[in-house]
């Protein structure tokens, strides 16, 4: 019996080592998931233009981040009428003062509604997108689409930039912000271009589906 129980103290002995590295690394895979942050640069659809302050996608998902995600941080770095030349300007200070590991990049509707050069417009996009990479983040890239009164050719090209860059550069991708929304006019300010409160919650959903699973 004595035998029995001294070669089993040798071989937890033995596992001990194992034991405490296996307990290192699990603390420091919970300490990285912990400590994650969230940079969202995006324009006034990410800033709360025309609404209360608190009632925003951006600050209801720091809500839902609260208890299962509590450790995660989420920095709104979004302008109202930025665009994306604006966006790629100032993305290098941004990740040099709160180095995120995520980056949910919501830009290009107003380069769209100025009618602006669809190539300038995807020249910002990809440097931004390589900038982000080349710093190891992970990147959403947010759709969006412009109204037809700009003319079907620019529309369309428009609207197949964001998925044709996330397809290049293995992206998650969120196709169209508006997602869901549809031909609803009260889900609208009076503007018609800007979500009410009500609407939030719902580009709320679009963003999340593709952001949760980079926060496991």
């Amino acid at each position: 019996m004595r035998a029995l129980i001294a070669l089993r103290a040798a071989k937890l002995v033995r596992m001990l080592p194992m034991i405490l590295m296996t307990s290192l690394l699990m603390q420091g895979t919970v300490a990285h998931s912990a400590s994650k942050t969230v940079l969202v640069l995006g324009d006034s659809l990410s800033a709360e233009y025309g609404l209360a302050r608190g009632t925003g996608w951006v600050t209801l998902l720091e809500k839902r981040l609260d208890g299962k995600y509590a450790g995660t941080k989420i920095v709104n770095a979004s302008i109202s009428g930025e665009t994306t030349s604006g966006g790629r300007a100032r993305l290098d200070a941004l990740l040099q003062k709160h180095r995120p590991q995520i980056l949910i990049l919501e830009l290009g509707a107003n380069d769209g509604l100025r009618g602006l050069s669809i190539e300038a417009t995807e020249s910002n996009l990809r440097a931004m997108i390589a900038q982000a990479k080349k710093a190891r983040l992970a990147v959403i890239l947010v759709g969006m689409q412009i109204p037809p009164n700009y003319g079907a050719d620019y529309t369309r090209r428009f609207a197949n930039l964001y998925p044709k860059l996330a397809k290049e550069n293995k992206l998650a991708l969120v196709p169209f912000l508006f997602d869901g929304l549809g031909d609803q006019p009260q889900m609208f300010q009076s503007d018609r271009i800007h979500p009410t409160a009500e609407a939030q919650p719902i580009m709320l959903d679009n963003v999340w589906s593709q952001l949760k699973p980079l926060l496991r």
